[in-house]
């Protein structure tokens, strides 16, 4: 059976245990992070061991350096469950005064670091992970590089893509979780349920000892899944709870709902892009609501591949949350963040992945068909031609993203047409 793991993280984390004295990783629970910096690491320390945990605890509590002996790097796994394991950590890297000593995991955001003495700026780096993209699950073929869109201007890409409109609905459902990879389909199916379950059951209320109703937790999910790829405040989210919930709930449950869900990485919605603009069009400063992998939306909303097949509309919101995650992943690779763009001229562009060196790239994302694709290459033609070049570049590259299509190539006005089966980072 092939191996499969994190690659793209691992890249990333070797880079920053070269750089920094420890490394924070966080991220969704099942997405990896243990068996990838478990790669890395030459000691282990499991906080959650049955075994041990209580001692675990208790000796952080007392003496949390003793915890932090062995060879390095060191994994130190959920250290978010003793927190002053977080001063001692950044107290012994500048001890050693020495890269790569700890690595850090957690599936839940970590304690207020306010209440520590330090923030641990310089010398402990941070990773999210995510669940895998198509490349690190090896479906996409990866005939197409998003690093050589941004350096070469005159790439001329090409790709063959062998993705269907039932394999895209099958990888929707089956998500980026590495259990699930390589498995028969039935039992990779489950597993984003079984994610869902633990979910609503426990993991929203353990995060921070706040007792939450499940069957709420449900109908919340169940309302984001439907706004997925929106900018829809709370109070329609919350009109849209009520009207399947008899009980009376208040908008500040469905923000204490909703920070819990960003806390275990459940929800990661993409920030606004705001560039200079040659009009004084008004940019709409919310962000874009979406699941850290669509295999989650999916099971909210109780549905498989054969129901996204019967709902393109559906399969189309949900595949969009695909390519996001994707898009995350590779942006990463390339230290760059994944930004949505609406202005209230009701101008939208799907993705906008800015790099640090202030390169851009524009991305649609549409399932496929050439309506779809000619809706897209509107409205990057359009929100381009918005863009002051004056105050700062044009884009590196516009793109159309697709599920179905056969083939990845340039058209003749310069926009990159992109199945999600070609794509790698």
């Amino acid at each position: 059976m092939r191996k499969y793991y994190n690659r793209i993280a691992d890249e990333i984390l070797k880079k920053k245990l070269k750089a920094k004295g420890a490394v924070l990783i966080t991220g969704a629970k099942w997405c990896g992070k243990t068996t990838t910096a478990s790669r890395l690491a030459k000691s282990l320390l499991y906080m959650q061991d049955p075994q041990n945990k209580d001692q675990n605890i208790q000796m952080a509590d007392i003496n949390p350096s003793l915890l932090l002996n062995g060879d390095i790097p060191r994994l130190i796994d959920e250290w978010q469950l003793a927190p002053k394991l977080w001063d001692a950590v950044r107290f012994e890297v500048d001890k050693r005064n020495d890269f790569g000593q700890f690595i850090l995991t957690g599936s839940a955001v970590p304690p207020d670091l306010s209440k520590n003495s330090h923030t641990g700026i310089g010398r402990i780096s941070r990773l999210r992970m995510r669940p895998m993209s198509l490349y690190e699950s090896q479906d996409s073929n990866g005939q197409v590089s998003l690093q050589a869109l941004f350096n070469d201007k005159k790439n001329e890409i090409i790709g063959e893509n062998s993705f269907d409109i039932h394999s895209i609905a099958y990888f929707i459902c089956r998500g980026g979780w590495p259990r699930a990879i390589g498995c028969e389909e039935d039992i990779a199916l489950q597993q984003a349920i079984d994610y869902y379950d633990g979910v609503v059951e426990s993991d929203i209320s353990r995060v921070d000892n706040i007792k939450r109703d499940p069957e709420r937790v449900k109908r919340l999910m169940r309302s984001y899944a439907r706004f997925i790829g929106s900018q829809v405040k709370v109070p329609k989210i919350l009109a849209d709870v009520k009207a399947n919930d008899a009980d009376t709930i208040s908008e500040s449950t469905i923000n204490s709902y909703v920070s819990a869900l960003k806390d275990i990485f459940v929800i990661e919605n993409s920030p606004s892009w705001n560039p200079n603009l040659r009009s004084k069009s008004a940019i709409q400063a919310s962000d874009t609501r979406y699941f850290s992998d669509p295999s989650i939306a999916a099971a909210a909303l109780g549905i498989g591949p054969a129901d996204l097949v019967n709902d393109l509309e559906t399969m189309g919101f949900l595949f969009e949350n695909m390519c996001i995650r994707d898009l995350r992943v590779y942006a990463e690779a390339l230290d760059g963040t994944v930004y949505h763009y609406r202005d209230k001229s009701n101008l939208e562009c799907d993705a906008v992945i800015h790099l640090k060196n202030g390169l851009y790239g524009l991305i649609e994302i549409k399932l496929g068909g050439d309506k779809l694709i000619e809706e897209g290459v509107i409205t990057l033609t359009k929100l381009s031609k918005k863009i002051d070049i004056d105050k700062m570049n044009s884009p590196a590259f516009k793109m159309i993203l697709v599920g179905v299509g056969k083939y990845a190539f340039q058209r003749k006005d310069g926009i990159y047409i992109v199945p999600i089966g070609c794509l790698k980072n």
